[in-house]
């Protein structure tokens, strides 16, 4: 299904408030988001809201974003179930008796 906005007269230029475009961003990027879905909505190019994106993490440090604390983990004798070594040396260890989602959120966070 294509569609066509034909703009006759003045060419018109919206002016969007902050909340705004962050709504908009939510709604694109967001969990179950659809840039397509939002542009057409708001008759707004797909590049307006990949730059409003860009400017919103120019100017925010990362959103989610946990520095990792470094902690001496008691010693078993249980070899480990997973074992990451990183070229600055520093190794991670996941036993088997880890849960499912630490070992999600560990392995997510060294990507």
């Amino acid at each position: 299904m294509s569609h066509a906005v034909l703009i006759t007269g003045v060419e018109r230029r919206r002016k969007w408030t902050p909340e705004r475009k962050l709504d908009l961003l939510r709604e694109a990027f967001g969990p179950g988001g659809n840039v397509a879905e939002v542009t057409r909505r708001e008759e707004i190019s797909s590049g307006l809201l990949y730059r409003w994106r860009q400017a919103l993490t120019r100017d925010h440090e990362p959103i989610g974003f946990a520095p990792a604390v470094l902690a001496d983990a008691p010693r078993t004798t249980e070899p480990a179930a997973i074992l990451v070594e990183l070229v600055s040396g520093a190794r991670v260890e996941i036993r088997g008796a880890a849960s499912p989602e630490l070992v999600t959120a560990t392995l997510k966070a060294l990507q």
